[in-house]
């Protein structure tokens, strides 16, 4: 794990003291946009960021030396750190332990996780305590080249009218990458097996229905110039990446949810750049609409059956 030797400022943050640094380090270099912006990013977004993280086990995914660097995933919640870190212990049976999750529940958390060079942050479906049973069913829409997001865009239209059919209704959000991502709220009982046998079938059928446009398979050489509906997300051990996550891409994308009428003009346009948003506009998009994903959080929607 890489040191730093350089001196730390001091700060308060909602009445607790960190410690941060390296706030000039550039994290994308085709931009200039710093670590110093990331911090002030994810403190300015953590208003309709933190609902999304509450409770639910934290995967941070690090980026040392900035989003072109080198980078590792960490479950484990890091030590040292603050004692006033909340975690979230989840049973692994390959570690034959409990993992214990950060749990990014208020603003303090965030801005440590973020000074840790946490740049991507991926949550589980699950809230805990109920870490068996995922609130949310997603489908991640994964663009094969020559496809875009423009083609994620036109199925995730396909998926909300299926849904919509169901009296079920779901939420987009870009990826912050290449692709769309397509959230269905339950918040009502349900377990892993029955979401993820339910978005193999779905996936499954829009690829006989859509052959030319679709895949459901995870061969990545049958993915070219189509839509890979990825229903595999939906297990206990995957994480997601965060609604309002930064991504570590060229330039400071957010993965930034969206309305579907903004999906369907991207498609009425045939311009992919109009799903495609940076730290700033993210910012300036929540001052002016909100949290487009608050639904998420506490609509009670049951699956339909499905054979």
């Amino acid at each position: 794990m890489p040191s730093d030797n350089k001196p730390k400022t001091g700060i308060e943050v909602a009445g607790r003291k960190l410690k941060v640094g390296n706030l000039d380090k550039i994290f994308y270099q085709a931009t200039g946009f710093t670590k110093g912006q990331m911090l002030d990013y994810y403190i300015r977004i953590a208003p309709l960021l933190l609902p999304h993280l509450t409770n639910r086990p934290l995967t941070m995914k690090r980026y040392p030396h900035g989003a072109q660097g080198k980078f590792f995933y960490q479950k484990e919640c890091p030590s040292p750190r603050p004692g006033w870190i909340k975690t979230i212990p989840v049973w692994s049976g390959s570690n034959n332990r409990h993992v214990n999750f950060c749990n990014a529940a208020d603003l303090p958390t965030l801005v440590w996780a973020a000074n840790l060079a946490a740049l991507e942050l991926h949550t589980s479906l699950s809230l805990a305590p109920a870490i068996h049973q995922p609130s949310l069913l997603v489908f991640d829409l994964d663009p094969g080249p020559p496809a875009t997001i423009f083609d994620c865009a036109q199925i995730g239209l396909l998926l909300k009218d299926y849904f919509d059919k169901h009296q079920l209704q779901s939420f987009p959000k870009t990826s912050g990458s290449k692709g769309l991502q397509v959230y269905v709220p339950l918040n009502t009982p349900v377990n892993y097996d029955s979401t993820k046998k339910f978005a193999r079938i779905l996936a499954t059928r829009f690829q006989e229905k859509y052959p030319d446009k679709v895949v459901a398979n995870m061969k990545k050489q049958l993915r070219t110039g189509k839509v890979f509906i990825d229903w595999s997300q939906n297990d206990e051990h995957k994480t997601t990446v965060c609604v309002y996550s930064l991504r570590a891409k060229d330039r400071p994308s957010v993965s930034t949810p969206v309305t579907w009428q903004e999906v369907a003009g991207a498609v009425e346009h045939g311009n992919p750049d109009l799903l495609t948003f940076e730290a700033e506009q993210v910012l300036e998009r929540a001052s002016l609409l909100g949290d487009l994903f608050s639904p998420v959080l506490t609509l009670e929607q049951k699956l339909p059956a499905i054979q």
